[in-house]
């Protein structure tokens, strides 16, 4: 009969895998390009996601309105594009769907509930070790796919503890039914601040929506035409800074001068400010005419969160029976990924577009572009044909603990 301590050591070996190909962490949009963009070069890889499905931030932590803010050719992951019959501009559930014919047709199956706890490059192997709660993988590579939005952005908002209503944060947020006839805060200016706030309008909820910095407003199309689209065709030919020009003169030629409506624009253009902080413009979908109606409030910052509301900057105090904090996401790999200073404390890699997708000792990132699904396309398809080469190069057996 085995010892105990037979026992413990027979658990611990079944517990290591060596990897055969690449450790993708994330089974988001970025992990299952990049892992289809591998089998299409002969190369296996093996995805270890944290949640029980594939596109986690979409499946479980998105609004249900939620819909693509480009159009879906500006969406599509390598080698398969969107079904013909699809909207141009796909709904969640028809992004998921996607997805999920993504994952089948290159027969990707992560493996879910491993949440990566330890992730660090041991010299003395020439391998990665990752760790999850109850597994050791070891492989040459390390692709980190956990992207731009792994965990929600909370604000330290002096006297939110002390609030008598509920607050949530939009990763939560569902719909407008549940505040119906409600008075709502809705803290945060971005897209999804925009979008709840015309969602909680049209379920008869009273909007006030927290406009603390500059923020730049575009229509979603021009003359018929996605203003991304647009953007993307002038830039080809003319210089960033005067497509901005372009951009904001037709905008304000469409929604009129935002400034009067409490939306000061930044001093930067849309485009340049997005590729330098990766701040995105909101494309207007309907919110700007009921800030407009004066459906949809403007406030000024917020200076104090109080029992029963807010004490704003410009002196004004009001009453309010939700929050909701639209105030984005944030990445989290330097709570997991060791010994490692290729990325910043706010989890984004040192190195900018088009050359953060590579680091050193066989570390790749894949969606920290800041340029959406298109970015990771780009960094997908780079990051395969480069561990291509390298298993090309290196025609080694199969480690004996493959898995």
């Amino acid at each position: 009969m085995a010892s105990q301590k037979e026992k413990e050591e027979e658990t611990t070996q079944q517990s290591r895998f060596f990897v055969n190909g690449p450790i993708i962490v994330g089974a988001g949009p970025s992990g299952l390009a990049t892992s289809a963009c591998l089998s299409e070069q002969g190369v296996p890889s093996l995805i270890l996601e944290r949640s029980d499905c594939i596109a986690s931030l979409w499946q479980q932590r998105t609004y249900n309105r939620l819909r693509l803010h480009l159009p879906k050719q500006f969406c599509e992951l390598p080698l398969m594009g969107f079904p013909e019959n699809f909207p141009k501009y796909p709904s969640k559930q028809e992004f998921i769907s996607y997805m999920e014919s993504y994952a089948a047709r290159f027969s990707i199956s992560p493996r879910f509930k491993q949440e990566v706890r330890s992730a660090q490059y041991d010299d003395k192997v020439g391998l990665w070790r990752v760790e999850t709660q109850d597994c050791e993988y070891y492989s040459k590579w390390l692709i980190v796919a956990t992207g731009e939005n792994a965990e929600p952005l909370i604000p330290d908002i002096p006297g939110i503890e002390r609030f008598h209503g509920p607050v949530i944060h939009t990763s939560v947020y569902k719909s407008g039914c549940c505040f119906r006839n409600l008075n709502v805060l809705v803290i945060g200016c971005g897209n999804s601040g925009m979008e709840v706030s015309l969602d909680l309008c049209r379920h008869n909820a009273t909007p006030n929506l927290v406009v603390r910095n500059s923020v730049h407003v575009l229509p979603r199309e021009m003359f018929g035409f996605s203003t991304f689209g647009i953007a993307m065709a002038l830039l080809k030919w003319l210089p960033l800074r005067l497509v901005d020009k372009l951009l904001l003169l037709i905008s304000s030629f469409t929604l009129g001068n935002t400034d009067r409506l409490g939306l000061r624009r930044p001093k930067t253009g849309p485009i340049e400010l997005k590729n330098a902080t990766g701040k995105t413009p909101v494309l207007d979908v309907g919110a700007l005419s009921l800030i407009r109606s004066g459906k949809i409030k403007v406030m000024e910052g917020v200076k104090e969160i109080t029992e029963k509301g807010a004490k704003f900057v410009d002196g004004q105090e009001r009453e309010f029976d939700s929050i909701v904090l639209a105030t984005g996401y944030k990445g989290n790999v330097p709570v997991w990924l060791k010994d490692c200073g290729f990325f910043t404390a706010d989890g984004m890699p040192r190195t900018t577009f088009p050359n953060g997708w590579k680091a050193e000792k066989g570390l790749y990132t894949v969606g920290f572009t800041r340029r959406g699904l298109l970015g990771t396309s780009s960094d997908a398809i780079k990051i395969a044909s480069d561990v291509a080469d390298q298993c090309r190069a290196d025609q080694r057996p199969p480690h004996p603990m493959s898995c």
